[in-house]
């Protein structure tokens, strides 16, 4: 399974984070399925873990959040996003996590984000054959599919 992971989820699945992003990050890895990324995807984990709200929370120095961009490089495969018309109308700023799904021929892209779940958005990914899941349900079908 190929699979695009939004910024917020790969936010909470740094080394400091508990909780099903960390989760799904490990499952993903364990599985063999592929972590389709962008260069836009792991600039965007760097700018928001250096936000000041996060960095209350996890309390990442800049050396901590360099190596969490460094492990998903290491096994992500990393596609340039396709070009497209926009998808995502509430939040403009969400197409390129679309488009690198699209780019890396992704049959899920994992977000909490609530304008993925648009009719409009879920058509669009409907037709490029890429389901839109949370990070529960998509842990809940990955290790249903490990063997026992």
């Amino acid at each position: 399974m190929r699979i695009t992971v939004d910024t917020a989820i790969l936010v909470r699945a740094n080394a400091k984070a508990n909780g099903p992003a960390k989760a799904l990050l490990d499952t993903i890895e364990r599985c063999g399925s592929v972590l389709v990324l962008s260069p836009y995807l792991l600039q965007e984990v760097e700018r928001v873990l250096a936000y000041p709200r996060m960095q209350a929370i996890y309390k990442l120095n800049e050396m901590e959040v360099q190596q969490h961009v460094d492990y998903l490089t290491s096994f992500a495969e990393i596609v340039t996003p396709a070009q497209g018309p926009p998808v995502v109308h509430a939040d403009p700023d969400d197409d390129p996590v679309i488009y690198t799904a699209v780019a890396g021929g992704a049959d899920v892209v994992c977000t909490l984000d609530k304008h993925f779940y648009e009719p409009a958005v879920l058509s669009f990914c409907a037709r490029q054959r890429i389901r839109v899941m949370n990070d529960v349900q998509l842990l809940q079908l990955l290790r249903a599919q490990l063997p026992s």
